[in-house]
């Protein structure tokens, strides 16, 4: 994935992208909520990229050479978020090489934006969003899921004094958002306890309610 070399040069005056031909859908719910499994699920019937903001930070910090990598894990160390240039410079550049390389124009940026000033910032200058996605869980269910994960998955931030501070970030951080676009009509909220199945199922419905269809099979 494209790294990050420097810091962005002067705000533009317009979006990258336009919402016209590009879709972008920002993907949010707490830590252990389900965003990664539902992405999985929505890339292989509706034919979306799925960007996680998360996997391209860790990304930039394991790169030989990056210059903001050991910030990059002191922020995901502590739990806390990463300066919105490095992240939305990230972001962008992984969009504009998936257009570029792929074709495809549809993104389910997931764990994406973390504070209103991220969610601001990218609709200013890459592409304004078609709504947010969230996946609503209580902390109780999301930290056994966590847990569990941790036992396996090797990532520094899967462990109990982490996933507290996570927890803590995300309720003063990026539930403003959420709560900014509901506001606006902008959320597509997905009760996330069930199956992740069952929730699929709910997420479909609720996509089609914003005009969202997976593509019709082909038969030859």
């Amino acid at each position: 994935m494209p790294a990050v070399d420097s810091l962005p040069g002067p705000k533009r005056s317009k979006p990258l992208y336009s919402a016209d031909d590009v879709t972008v859908i920002f993907v949010l719910g707490g830590p252990g909520a389900g965003k990664g499994t539902q992405c999985a699920k929505l890339v292989a019937d509706y034919g979306f990229k799925h960007l996680s903001a998360g996997d391209l930070l860790r990304e930039e910090q394991d790169r030989p050479g990056s210059q903001f990598g050991e910030m990059i894990k002191h922020y995901i160390r502590e739990g806390t978020i990463v300066p919105l240039e490095v992240t939305i410079q990230l972001v962008e550049n992984a969009m504009t090489a998936t257009i570029e390389k792929e074709g495809k124009r549809m993104f389910l940026i997931d764990g994406f934006p973390r504070k209103m000033d991220q969610a601001l910032a990218f609709e200013a200058t890459v592409c304004p969003s078609r709504f947010i996605l969230f996946f609503d869980c209580p902390e109780d269910v999301m930290q056994e899921r966590l847990l569990n994960r941790g036992k396996t998955s090797g990532r520094s931030d899967d462990n109990a004094e982490s996933i507290k501070k996570r927890f803590k970030t995300f309720i003063e951080t990026s539930m403003p958002a959420v709560d900014y676009y509901e506001k606006e009509g902008k959320v597509v909220k997905v009760k996330a306890v069930d199956s992740p199945d069952e929730v699929y199922e709910v997420v479909k419905r609720k996509l089609k309610e914003r005009g969202i269809e997976a593509p019709k099979l082909k038969f030859v």
